[in-house]
């Protein structure tokens, strides 16, 4: 699978200056609409909207590293299995994550940049439910192609 970086790449240098409000908005967008998945997290979500934070730079900055990101794809994924993450709820996260951008991308957003963050998170939830599953099927990180 060819990734699109450069398409993602763009439109996160768009986001990055909202920092932290980023993920304040995800979770927002993702427990309003998925009310269910709030027993998943801490009551008070300052310390994991850091680290989805940390963790969308840090997915960005490796984009044309895929055996760094796989390791850390598996790592988060089995960690996030360890929480209670079911794969069912990986449509959720990529729907409010898909909007998220969208919503501080600005003009940077088009439908191609939306393929692309699409198809990229398409490999960050093969890659982590694979981890928690123990298994690497369904597609991972070192086996997507960069263009």
């Amino acid at each position: 699978m060819a990734l699109e970086t450069a398409l993602v790449t763009r439109s996160f240098a768009a986001v990055e200056p909202y920092g932290i409000d980023v993920a304040a908005y995800f979770y927002d967008h993702l427990l309003t609409r998925n009310p269910e998945l709030r027993s998943l997290f801490a009551a008070h979500l300052d310390e994991q909207r850091d680290r989805l934070w940390a963790a969308l730079r840090t997915l960005v900055a490796n984009l044309e590293k895929p055996q760094n990101l796989q390791s850390i794809l598996e790592g988060l994924g089995r960690r996030h299995a360890s929480y209670g993450a079911l794969p069912e709820h990986y449509p959720a996260v990529g729907a409010s994550l898909l909007a998220t951008l969208e919503h501080f991308a600005g003009d940077s957003w088009d439908s191609a940049t939306a393929r692309a963050w699409s198809a990229l998170f398409g490999v960050v939830s093969a890659t982590m439910t694979g981890a928690a599953a123990g298994t690497s099927e369904g597609g991972s990180a070192s086996a997507a192609t960069v263009a």
